[in-house]
């Protein structure tokens, strides 16, 4: 099983729409933002790769009792936030999967005159 790297998680996110990357805390914690908020969060200095994304509070309860690489955000939300140990037992779609969650879940919690800028800006 290939193992995402920070390569292809910066690829990704990147590649949305409205999507900045930037270094707010520390200079190798990676955090990428649509609309000025945050929806991942990954350190820079980590292989394997592990990072944080933001989750339905059922769905991130339901995905943590299935994988051991889910676990509560580490210094986050504990009920809307995940970690991914991305060298466990998720592969490389799930964790893209979650990636596109916590984006729409972001995303939606935009005005929708924020929305709309982001989606015309191309």
């Amino acid at each position: 099983m290939r193992i995402m790297n920070k390569r292809d998680l910066q690829s990704y996110c990147l590649a949305k729409k409205g999507v900045e990357k930037s270094y707010p805390f520390d200079q190798t914690t990676a955090v990428y933002k649509v609309g000025n908020k945050m929806f991942v969060l990954s350190d820079d200095r980590g292989e394997p790769l592990s990072l944080n994304v933001k989750c339905d509070p059922l769905y991130a309860l339901e995905l943590r009792s299935i994988y051991e690489a889910v676990e509560p955000g580490y210094h986050m939300s504990k009920k809307h936030w995940n970690t991914l140990g991305c060298e466990k037992d998720l592969d490389d779609k799930l964790i893209y999967e979650m990636v596109d969650e916590s984006y729409q879940l972001v995303f939606e919690s935009l005005s929708k005159k924020l929305q709309k800028e982001i989606l015309e800006d191309v």
